[in-house]
């Protein structure tokens, strides 16, 4: 049954409002009327549990752990309060298990209970469970899945540690800008205000050190409502979607994203297909887990496709945000009548090239800020140099006449 979050008034008119579960609205003017309450309003509740996603490595324990106890035997009940009492787990999961375990106890199937929690849990781990339940296979499953988090982790790991170095640089360059505009070029400031005419590229930085020195408080300000208003833009569907085209059609970053987009979508189509889902509930799944609201769109007709006919790789080819390789080696997979073992190898191949990709993007990116770093101190410099130079030359031509 659903929660329903309602309004409501008693026989004397006084306003009431509550929770109450029930299997539609109809039901709940029921039970409520059958309490002496009018309902006025209802719609329903926002699933209980956990507002935070647990993490790709935290899944990976927890899906190894759960496996390995039911492959030997153990009673979910028991796996369950087993992995809940681990001394590793964090009390925010710990609280989240020890709720599922409650409610399994209770009777509720596990991919229920896991789905109550919120956010907690993905869409992929409770549809794999669910499938799983249904077949049999929760040990098997469970295995799969801690190792498809096990990559995740990996190659989330590796994209952070690649551009750990460039967000250092980045750094630096922040650094080296602000000390040279608020301590180095002001001691120049009395030099300069002797000159009757500068060059342009130093008036330039000159105003560029008066608004640094003497509005940093509004520069600050003004960051953090531009900062505000784009997370605010970005919560806009539209603006969202736009956002995420742009990005799989930039020079150079564009085809690493298109990689590693093709990658975790493989590797999930994989998992669910493995699984024994039906290909388009495992295409409807595998869709929200790529992280792309662009790509995602295109999704309900791909689904069209297949439910019209069409093989799961004319349905992909069409998608614009996957590289072709993945259509092509799921062609082969089904000329063959092998897409499980096909879809394997064609995700192992593309979590390789995305790993390559991003050391690429990483090698491409180091340079290229060293360059805007040497740049800008250049423009400083020159900026500096030239009216001292113009001055000489004033003071050479006024001696020779």
């Amino acid at each position: 049954m659903a929660k329903y979050k309602y309004r409501a008034v008693d026989g004397s008119g006084k306003a009431v409002k509550g929770v109450m579960e029930a299997g539609d609205e109809a039901e709940l003017y029921t039970r409520l009327r059958s309490g002496g309450l009018y309902l006025k309003t209802a719609s329903p509740a926002e699933k209980e549990g956990s507002s935070r996603k647990i993490k790709a490595k935290v899944l990976a324990e927890f899906c190894r752990s759960l496996g390995t106890l039911l492959g030997a035997g153990v009673s979910l009940v028991r796996a369950l309060a087993m992995v809940s009492q681990e001394e590793t787990t964090k009390p925010v999961y710990r609280k989240i298990y020890e709720d599922v375990l409650r409610r399994v106890r209770q009777g509720t199937p596990l991919s229920e209970a896991m789905e109550e929690q919120g956010k907690a849990f993905p869409p992929l781990l409770i549809h794999m469970f669910r499938s799983a339940e249904a077949s049999g296979s929760l040990d098997k499953a469970s295995i799969r899945m801690a190792s498809h988090y096990d990559k995740e982790y990996r190659m989330h790991s590796k994209l952070v540690s690649a551009m750990t170095y460039p967000c250092i640089l980045l750094g630096l360059i922040v650094v080296v800008v602000l000390i040279i505009f608020t301590f180095v070029i002001p001691q120049f400031e009395d030099l300069f205000s002797q000159m009757e005419e500068l060059p342009a590229l130093t008036k330039g930085v000159m105003a560029f050190k008066d608004l640094l020195v003497n509005h940093w408080l509004l520069i600050l300000v003004v960051l953090a409502a531009a900062v505000v208003l784009f997370r605010a833009l970005l919560r806009i569907p539209a603006v969202c979607l736009k956002k995420d085209k742009i990005k799989v059609h930039l020079p150079l970053v564009g085809k690493l994203l298109k990689v590693v987009y093709t990658a975790r979508f493989a590797r999930t189509l994989s998992s669910l297909y493995s699984a024994g889902l039906p290909i388009v509930q495992a295409l409807q799944v595998g869709c929200r887990t790529v992280g792309n609201s662009y790509i995602e769109s295109q999704f309900d007709e791909a689904v069209a496709k297949v439910r019209g006919g069409a093989t799961l790789s004319e349905a992909l080819r069409g998608i614009d945000g996957f590289i072709t390789k993945l259509s092509s080696s799921i062609l082969v997979g089904e000329e063959t009548g092998s897409l499980d073992s096909m879809l394997d190898s064609t995700a192992d191949t593309l979590d390789y090239e995305s790993e390559m990709a991003i050391n690429r993007m990483v090698t491409f990116l180091e340079p290229a800020m060293i360059v805007v770093m040497a740049i800008l101190v250049g423009i400083v410099v020159i900026a500096v140099i030239m009216p001292i130079y113009g001055s000489y030359d004033a003071i050479e031509s006024s001696a020779l006449n």
